[in-house]
Parts: C-alpha cells; sequence; structure tokens
C-alpha cells in the first residue's frame, strides 16, 4: 500500500543534466513529476532531494566539470539553481501541484536546533500540499561545512520527517555484489546489513560526488529510523511507483525492525566528524554497561576544533569508536577543564559548572548496528593529549 506513505526522492545531477549539453534533461523530468503527481494524488506525502543546480549552471560561467575548481562550482550552482528550479516549477504545475525549495547546509542537519526548524519548514510545506525540493546550499558552501553528497541529505531528510521509504534514482538497477563491469557481478535484490557490502561500492559518476558506497551509507542511516531503501535505475516508465510495486529489479535495503528514536538516529548518524575523545579505560569498560556521564578526569586526549553542542566521537585508546554524545562544553573549555583537574571549572571559565563533559542521557553507546568512523588523521583535526 503506498496511500498515506510518506515518501523520500533522491534524484542525482546525472539523471537531471544531459552530460554533454548541461542542460535540463525535460523528459526525465516529466516522467518523474508526473509519476510524483500520481502518488500524491493517491494521499502520499512526498519530498523531493534534487542535485544538478551545478551541472546547470556550468554553461553560464563558461566551466566543465571536469576543470572546475570549488569557485567555479559555487559560482555555478548560483547561477543553475534558480534553472533548476524554474525548470520543476514549469513541470509540476503542468500535473497540478506547487513545489518549494528548502536549501540547507551540513550545519542544518548537524545542530539540534537548526535541524528541528528545518524539519518545522518541511512539515508546514507538507501541510499545505506542497512539494518540498530540498538542496544543499552549494553555492555558499566549501569543502569543510558541505554535505558532500544528496545520498545522505536524503537519508537524513527521510529521519526527520519519518518516512516510510527512500527511494533512491540513480544510473544502474542498484547494488552488484562486484563491480557491475565484471560480466559475473549478480544485483543484490535485498539487504538486511549494510557492512558486507561498503568494500564493493567505490566508485563516483562524472557529474555526481557520490557513488555506490555514498548509497549504501545512506540506505544504513535510514534503516536505522525504521525507513526502507530502495536503489533504482532512473530511467524507466513511473520511476518511483515501479519500485515501490516490485515492478522492475532494484535493491531493496530492508528498516530495521525495532529502529532507534528519531532523537537516537540524529545522535548517531552523522554527516560529519566535528570532534573527538579519547577516554580511559575504566570507561571503555563501564561503557559496557550503558551510558554514562563524561567527566574531565575521563579524557586522555582530544582532536576539535568543537563548539558546545556539537555531536563528538568517543574512542578508546586502541582507536574503536564506542559512543558519540551531545558535549556541554566547546574543544577549547574541554581542554582547560582536562588539563587543570586541580582547578575548579568556575576559576578556569569563569561560571559554575558541575564539568560533566557529556551526560548519559545526551550519549548513545554504539552497537553492532552502528558503522564505526575510523578515528580523525591528524592532519584532519588538531589532536591534543593529556
Amino acid at each position: 500500500m503506498i496511500q498515506g506513505k510518506t515518501i523520500v526522492v533522491k534524484v542525482g545531477s546525472s539523471l537531471l543534466a544531459n552530460p554533454e549539453r548541461l542542460t535540463p534533461r525535460w523528459a526525465f523530468m516529466h516522467n518523474l513529476l508526473e509519476d510524483i503527481a500520481r502518488l500524491r494524488e493517491g494521499g502520499a506525502k512526498v519530498i523531493l532531494c534534487s542535485s544538478g543546480s551545478v551541472a546547470l549552471g556550468f554553461n553560464m560561467i563558461g566551466e566543465r566539470p571536469e576543470t572546475a575548481g570549488l569557485r567555479d562550482k559555487q559560482a555555478a550552482a548560483a547561477c543553475g539553481m534558480p534553472l533548476l528550479l524554474n525548470a520543476y516549477k514549469q513541470v509540476a504545475h503542468e500535473y497540478s501541484f506547487e513545489i518549494a525549495q528548502v536549501l540547507v547546509t551540513l550545519r542544518d542537519l548537524e545542530d539540534r536546533k537548526r535541524f528541528l526548524n528545518t524539519k518545522n519548514t518541511v512539515d508546514r510545506l507538507l501541510d499545505a500540499n506542497i512539494m518540498p525540493i530540498i538542496n544543499e546550499n552549494d553555492s555558499i558552501t566549501t569543502a569543510e561545512i558541505r554535505v558532500g553528497d544528496n545520498d545522505r541529505l536524503s537519508a537524513k531528510v527521510a529521519q526527520m520527517v519519518q518516512a516510510d521509504e527512500l527511494i533512491i534514482l540513480t544510473q544502474v538497477d542498484g547494488l552488484y555484489d562486484k563491480d557491475p563491469s565484471d560480466p559475473d557481478a549478480r544485483l543484490v535484490e535485498q539487504v538486511t546489513d549494510v557492512s558486507p557490502y561498503l568494500a564493493v561500492t567505490e566508485g563516483v559518476s562524472s557529474l555526481g560526488s557520490g557513488g555506490m558506497l555514498t548509497k549504501m551509507q545512506a540506505a544504513h542511516m535510514a534503516q536505522n529510523a525504521g525507513c526502507e531503501t530502495r536503489i533504482a535505475h532512473g530511467e524507466f516508465e513511473q520511476p518511483v511507483t515501479s519500485v515501490l510495486k516490485g515492478e522492475r529489479p532494484h535493491t531493496r535495503v530492508l528498516a530495521n525492525e525495532k529502529p532507534s528514536s528519531a532523537w537516537a538516529s540524529w545522535l548517531t548518524d552523522r554527516l560529519q566528524i566535528a570532534g573527538s575523545i579519547v577516554v580511559t579505560a575504566e570507561v571503555t569498560k563501564a561503557l559496557e554497561s550503558g551510558a554514562r556521564h563524561i567527566g574531565r578526569a575521563d579524557v586522555l586526549s582530544i582532536q576539535g576544533p568543537y563548539v558546545k553542542g556539537d555531536v563528538i566521537h568517543l574512542y578508546d585508546e586502541a582507536g574503536n569508536e564506542l559512543a558519540r554524545g551531545l558535549t556541554n562544553f566547546s574543544s577549547d573549555e574541554t581542554m582547560a577543564l582536562a588539563r587543570n583537574l586541580e582547578i575548579s571549572a568556575l576559576q578556569l571559565l569563569g561560571y559554575e559548572t558541575g564539568g560533566t563533559l557529556i551526560t548519559g542521557r545526551n550519549m548513545i553507546v554504539l552497537d553492532d548496528s552502528h558503522l564505526q568512523w575510523d578515528v580523525p588523521d591528524d592532519d584532519e583535526m588538531a589532536e591534543v593529549a593529556f
């Protein structure tokens, strides 16, 4: 049953833009939005996560994807954004529904308050029967603050709206057990655990920034939130409906039977690492029994910089990730507290505080359902040991 479902559809640049002319692929857009209109008429709520603005803006600035740098891509995004939305608006009007654009950056999704503000906007649009089209704001983001791929962006959106289905439309039929160019490669029709497949999912398209790896990471994020993911070829009649009805080959990543809460999903499924701390062996042992407060004496080293309210990653001394939690202090404040245990927090920081770095209620201890992050390289973050 599709009626009443909340569906997030992700479409990549290679489907929306002609790779040679870098112009909108109108036939595909008509096919997609006609199908979405049909879903909406059947009672489904649909959110579209769309790439394409950068690719469509290259002609205006006289650049090509192969040679473009960061500044070129930012300028191309500014030029291509109105082209993309105008194309969507024209086609949507032909099928008698309204669209709205929601531009986000990494910080909008990683900061709890901004995440909830974005959710409120999307929910209000859905209440008004307007289809949100969510894009990363590529015209202002840099490599350090961008989401990096719209696959994982779509998964965060699916978590945000507690979607039933995440449909990722691409240029292959789905996930293969080896490189699709290998004649022995077989389509993987159903996945419960994405971990075994991550090693065979390298490679990106010429226009997009994500490959099958990011799609599987997105599927993992969605399944933790109780959302099913389907990865399928976009060039097909009724590209979304045909997948939902199982009428053509695709990869279906099942949702977890016992999904995480909305809070736990947001806390654990990160798009970028803000910072990390290494904790003592005593804390490592204690976390085996569940979340607990992390105090200033529990920290051996930190990597940052990060600010108060960031989600930071906790590691043991061997580099194994243990947990993720919402920090009560910036990396500078944490450093001051952990280095000077004999001095009160009031003297160090200038205000009264108990000195708890992370409270147990704001922490999730990782289990087998979470993909661990490697300890950041020294050249990614500054590390300070105590």
